[in-house]
């Protein structure tokens, strides 16, 4: 996988707290830098799959993933380059507030860590109901923070009149040493986007008309002013780490890389993956590794398709599954197909919505029956959080004792039998151990954790190299 390289300054959108609006700020802007012809890049800092969805549609180009504690620094480096090849300006989400992370004592796995290692210059959109020169008193807070990170601007939010933003706007004009006002987004133009259990409803299930986000950002934004900003900035434009920086920082911070295989010509193999309305959460890198590794990706939908023939692998990514029960209940070439591939010992990885699947049922609706487990899908959220994973036996993705990064997510909770095997121990920031996951039944591998392939570059190719060896062995 070879780095792209760039000279674009990115501008990262960030924010106080969660709901100050970054996501309608983000949507306007990909779809107003459009709007002008200019090819964007988008980014999204955490392990969201849904957000991302919504800037490509925004812009037309696929956004990518940025997180430090996953992946470290150096894929994440290599990810902003190669989603910056063809573009004319960078564009980054952040998550929740601009310092929030992964822990309370540093700034591992936020928006302000991205921002600083690729010298970003961030966008503050502040919430301003109830306040007017207190909200001065918190940019300046932002701002003087970390004295290591840049500030293009701010925005003010859900103003509430014109008087509002008159005293907003002397606040911040009259308090040295803050970045300039670019505009005041007015309360009654909020655009809230559709919701439901995971965050914000899926591109696939609610297609948006964007335009009203753009119309939004060029009558109440200087775009000029954002855009004259970026173009002037002195600061190193980022770019992938040299060698020496790369075997310093490593792939992910403490993680070991075990039982790698000689680098080399890796034959073809088939994989099929699943990608549908109700399978979408999948990492555009996971898939780009894979294709490195030597596989051709062969893509179908479970809602309406059966597995693809003649394929080497399987990989059933999360998603929705929940939401089209009947449907997937009703595919019946699919539910054989799946049952009679596992047996035959395809390889299959599955990811949280893939499990489900697998399942012997969900909601009491029967499907696969490959893992005798019974699913159910809460009114409340069963797990969120990162999680570092530690082979405890042979799987498709590696040997035993490799550690690799990821995250949970899930509203569903199921009964796995003792019997099944477990072949991952889980853990969460600090090591703090969170027991036995990671279920296998003869070569299929499923699990509620989202891994990321950036975390461990061998995961691609051991799952590769895997599906080769079964192939041939069956040949």
């Amino acid at each position: 996988m070879k780095d792209a390289v760039n000279n674009l300054t990115p501008l990262v959108i960030a924010a106080p707290a969660s709901g100050s609006g970054k996501p309608t700020l983000t949507l306007g802007l990909l779809a107003a830098l459009k709007r002008r012809g200019l090819q964007v890049a988008p980014f999204k800092v955490g392990p969201d799959f849904i957000d991302p969805g919504h800037h490509a549609a925004a812009c037309g180009r696929i956004s990518r993933n940025l997180d430090g504690w996953m992946c470290g620094e150096q894929t994440v480096r290599e990810n902003f380059s190669r989603g910056c090849d063809g573009a004319d300006i960078a564009l980054i989400e952040g998550v929740m507030g601009l310092f929030d992370g992964a822990s309370g004592d540093a700034d591992e796995g936020s928006t302000a860590e991205i921002a600083r290692w690729l010298n970003g210059r961030i966008l503050l959109v502040v919430d301003a109901r109830s306040q007017a020169r207190s909200a001065a008193a918190l940019v300046k807070g932002f701002v003087e923070f970390d004295p290591r990170l840049q500030f293009a601007g701010v925005i003010f939010n859900r103003v509430g009149s014109r008087r509002h933003r008159e005293l907003l706007e002397q606040a911040l004009g009259s308090t040295p040493g803050l970045p300039p006002l670019l505009g005041c987004l007015p309360r009654e133009a909020q655009l809230d986007l559709p919701q439901r259990h995971l965050g914000l409803v899926t591109v696939e299930d609610a297609p948006v008309d964007y335009s009203a986000h753009a119309d939004l950002i060029e009558q109440h934004l200087d775009l000029d002013a954002l855009l004259s900003g970026l173009q002037d900035s002195t600061a190193p434009h980022p770019q992938p780490l040299s060698p020496g920086e790369r075997l310093a920082v490593g792939p992910v911070r403490g993680l070991s890389l075990v039982g790698q295989p000689e680098r080399g010509p890796t034959p073809k193999v088939r994989i099929a993956v699943a990608r549908d309305a109700a399978f979408c959460f999948c990492y555009p890198e996971n898939l780009e590794r894979l294709e490195a590794a030597g596989a051709e990706l062969v893509f179908f939908s479970p809602l309406s398709e059966a597995v693809p023939a003649k394929i080497d692998g399987l990989y059933l990514p999360g998603g929705y599954p929940e939401l089209y029960l009947e449907r997937l209940a009703a595919n019946v070439d699919l539910i054989e197909g799946l049952r009679t591939l596992a047996e035959s010992g395809l390889p299959i990885y599955a990811e949280c919505g893939g499990l489900l699947l697998l399942c012997q049922g969900l909601n009491g609706r029967a499907l696969c029956g490959i893992f005798p487990a019974q699913a159910e899908l809460l009114k409340k959220r069963k797990a969120l959080g990162y999680r570092e994973v530690t082979f405890s036996a042979a799987t498709p993705l590696g040997p035993r004792g490799t550690v690799a990064r990821g995250h949970e997510f899930h509203y569903s909770e199921l009964e796995m039998p003792e019997a099944v095997e477990r072949s991952y121990r889980l853990s969460r920031k600090g090591g703090v151990d969170l027991g036995t996951e990671g279920f296998s039944y003869k070569n299929v591998l499923a699990s509620y954790v989202h891994l990321h392939f950036g975390s461990n570059p061998q995961l691609a190719e051991n799952f590769v190299s895997f599906c080769v060896g079964q192939r041939e062995a069956h040949h």
